[in-house]
């Protein structure tokens, strides 16, 4: 998507306009601006008004997540779309039809698809850390049946990574789309997380209350995105009676967000977008060191070539992080931005089913081919 100028109390700041990177942004506009809503706390948020686009229920209520069961048979190999836990609900993977990731999973006949719907963090949540996160889905693929399909999107990427070489045995195969690992590699995210001192973030939880304020991160997001950036994500004209409609859904989506746990915010901020632990097999996860040497499976990477959050570079740079063997890893990239790779329909028509056939794939004779 394309860039923006918004303004703030006592100063102007140049702020990317895609909302997976709130989180960076706006700890950089809070030096300046005047949070009032210190004095009043934060306001713990429901459910989303919105109808999911495909039915499912709820398998498991865990502290961090509802795990939602898609299935439509009970049968076959399961997978787990590991949605971004970035200020937005999960229904960025389940949009509308033609623009979900269950529905085109569905499509490409995985029958079995779970979706990690990531809570609001509430007062007491504050304290839950990355591990506490791990823990969950690892108790969420136990309830479904290791081993599982991991499919990460964006930041639910690099935290299906770090599960899969957590938990190697758990994990068939791994689908990253648009997921931010080594951030060495140059990208407006990283360059945002990087370039802002360390006490801003600080800062910015401390106001909160302990948590980061998805409320107040769109408050001080001084213009949502446009009509032609929307059009962009979604990859489609809007002028229809049914592009109005999807228009209204996405002004609704982008509406609702979530808290942020400040630690488990922070660590993200250090840890992953800062210190670069995840690349240099530096990070320790429920007690284990982890080096995504340690991943073995088979992986496939998706990248967005108009991708402004996380590079195709970046993206697809992880193949080398990996001890996946290259026989075994796929790579496929998009002419879209960061959002169109999990809601645009032209990605969805192609890139979707390419991922749903390879995960259907027999790859033994691949295994052959390379021994």
């Amino acid at each position: 998507m394309a860039e923006k100028t918004g303004r703030q109390p006592g100063g102007s700041g140049h702020v990317p306009d895609d909302p997976l990177l709130w989180p960076f942004a706006a700890a950089r506009l809070a030096m300046d601006a005047c949070f009032w809503w210190l004095e009043r706390g934060q306001t713990e948020q429901g459910d989303s008004s919105l109808p999911w686009t495909t039915p499912n229920t709820i398998a498991l209520e865990l502290a961090t997540m509802r795990l939602r069961d898609c299935t439509r048979t009970r049968s076959g190999q399961p997978a787990l779309v590991c949605a971004p836990y970035a200020l937005h609900r999960a229904l960025i993977a389940d949009f509308a039809p033609g623009h979900s990731v269950v529905q085109s999973l569905q499509n490409g006949g995985i029958d079995r698809v779970y979706l990690t719907d990531w809570r609001s963090a509430s007062p007491d949540m504050r304290y839950l850390s990355i591990d506490g996160y791990l823990g969950d889905l690892n108790v969420a693929i136990d309830e479904i049946g290791a081993p599982v399909d991991l499919v990460g999107l964006c930041q639910g990427g690099w935290l299906s990574l770090l599960y899969a070489a957590r938990f190697p045995a758990k994990v068939r195969r791994l689908v990253l789309v648009g997921a931010p690992v080594d951030l060495s590699i140059d990208s407006a995210l990283s360059r945002l997380a990087r370039n802002t001192p360390v006490a801003v973030y600080d800062q910015l939880v401390a106001r909160g209350g302990g948590n980061v304020s998805g409320e107040e991160m769109l408050r001080v997001w001084s213009k949502a995105p446009s009509h032609d950036d929307i059009a962009a994500a979604l990859q489609r004209d809007l002028a229809d009676e049914a592009g109005a409609a999807l228009l209204a859904r996405f002004d609704h989506w982008n509406t609702e967000t979530l808290n942020l746990p400040g630690t488990y915010y922070l660590q993200i901020v250090n840890w992953i977008f800062r210190e670069n632990r995840i690349a240099t097999g530096n990070f320790t996860a429920l007690g284990r060191a982890i080096d995504p040497k340690d991943i073995k499976a088979p992986v496939f990477l998706l990248a967005g070539l108009d991708d402004d959050v996380v590079p195709a570079a970046q993206a697809l740079a992880t193949a080398g992080l990996l001890g996946t063997p290259p026989a075994f890893v796929a790579a496929a990239s998009e002419p879209c931005n960061h959002l169109g790779l999990f809601m645009g329909a032209r990605t969805h028509a192609h890139a979707w089913p390419r991922i749903a056939e390879w995960l259907h794939d027999d790859l033994s004779g691949v295994l052959a081919r390379s021994a």
